[in-house]
């Protein structure tokens, strides 16, 4: 038995094998490009540690690839099969249920993991990332609330912390006192990239472009090199800001040199912010080349991942807009024919599945099915998960569907609310 950097008991053969699960760790939270590298580290150290095993397992699922829930699943075995302590069984649990697709399950898990064990910082984080894509606002919000007591400078990962309680009360609309928190953490550390992005939303949400502009390009030394595909958000987020001044030769300049850089990519936050944008950019009427079709070459293949309907509305806007009538078709099928986990099924039924006809119908150009499909959901749209700045994309679609089939009344509505959210934000394709 050894100690974490936290001082929480760990199972493992050595204090140099805990130090190497605690490096792994904070690459993790970091947001790093060396975890993989560094939790093979930690299993040479010792090949029987069971929080090893669980956040192998959780690194398979949080690539979003619906091909590696086997092999976490794995994972989650192994380390239920070894010597542990509770919190460590709690831990492989979590990561079962969530192999079998119940993260509802496991995100209760990772909450009374939480009651007995406040500075557990992984439990922490994964909680923050299911409430986030549960669109579980309040809960993502309280999370870290619940925590926050047994946290101080003196413990390490302060920082990280503070930002993830930043990100969970800007979207619930506590603007100040968000980018307060942000800020702080930025401050512990200025490449801690989570952080960064949290005080971006507020300032999207704020409608302060020149501003975040100028925040992300701040810190942008301090992370560009030290981040992974994380990075390539923060540069959307630079892009929204821009779009926001009607800089679209700016927006394109990101796309392409930045966050779309590598057109190999097909992580899924990577394609997520490709197509949200280039649908933005659509709405102004703004020509995408052949971009929607190198994104459509990676979203053919993930049809069956049925990770979150988050993003499988991205997948099916890249195969819509690319013209890919056979890849929709498949993309539909797959989604109607779910059998998975309760919870999660509720959503692709309820919310889901309508929203991506509805942006498969705006591809084929017919605007006024796209409007019929949209409209009874939008405020169910946030059981999708993601952010507000992320969901606006669905937003902006329903108003250039009203627009195109000529729903005058509804589109002059539209507008006057989205003003009323917005002041200033209402751009020139709106009206």
């Amino acid at each position: 038995m050894a100690l974490d950097k936290r001082g929480l008991e760990l199972t493992a053969a050595s204090d140099d094998a805990a130090a190497a699960l605690d490096a792994a760790l904070d690459d993790f939270l970091a947001f790093g490009r060396e975890a993989g590298p560094l939790l093979k580290a930690a299993f040479e150290a010792d090949a029987e540690m069971p929080m090893a095993h669980a956040l192998r397992g959780y690194f398979f699922l949080l690539m979003g690839v619906g091909a590696l829930r086997p092999r976490a699943a794995k994972s989650g075995e192994t380390a239920a099969g070894l010597a542990a302590t509770a919190r460590e069984r709690a831990h492989a649990d979590a990561l079962a249920r969530w192999a079998a697709g119940d993260t509802a399950g496991a995100v209760r898990r990772f909450e009374d993991i939480l009651l007995d064990h406040p500075r557990d910082i992984l439990a922490i984080r994964l909680a923050h990332y299911l409430h986030f894509y549960h669109g579980a606002l309040a809960q993502h919000r309280d999370s870290t609330a619940r925590v926050l007591p047994a946290w101080d400078e003196t413990v390490p990962g302060f920082g990280y912390v503070l930002g993830m309680r930043a990100f969970g009360l800007e979207e619930m609309g506590d603007y100040a006192r968000a980018e307060e928190f942000g800020r702080r953490a930025v401050e512990i550390d200025p490449s801690d990239a989570w952080s960064v992005h949290s005080v971006a939303h507020v300032m999207e949400m704020q409608g302060r472009p020149d501003e975040g502009i100028a925040w992300v390009r701040e810190n942008e030394a301090h992370w560009e090199h030290k981040v992974h595909n994380f990075r390539h958000h923060l540069w959307w987020h630079q892009a929204l800001f821009h779009l926001a001044l009607d800089e679209a030769d700016a927006v394109l300049a990101l796309y392409d040199g930045r966050f779309r850089a590598d057109t190999g990519s097909d992580d899924v936050l990577d394609i997520a912010n490709a197509a949200s944008m280039l649908l933005r950019l659509h709405f102004r009427g703004v020509d995408a080349g052949g971009r929607w079709e190198e994104l459509a070459g990676h979203s053919a293949g993930r049809i069956a991942d049925g990770i979150f309907p988050f993003f499988d509305a991205h997948y099916m806007a890249t195969l819509a807009m690319a013209g890919d009538s056979d890849g929709v078709r498949d993309h539909l099928e797959a989604m109607s024919g779910r059998d998975g986990e309760a919870t999660a099924d509720a959503v692709y039924e309820d919310v889901g599945l309508p929203l991506c006809e509805a942006i498969a119908a705006f591809g084929a150009g017919e605007p006024g099915r796209c409007f019929e499909l949209l409209e009874p959901i939008r405020y169910e749209l946030y059981r999708l998960g993601g952010s507000h700045a992320q969901r606006d994309v669905f937003m902006q679609l329903l108003i250039a569907a009203a627009k195109q089939a000529g729903r005058d009344r509804e589109h002059r509505a539209l507008v006057a609310e989205r003003g009323a959210q917005k002041p200033g934000a209402v751009a020139a394709w709106m009206h």
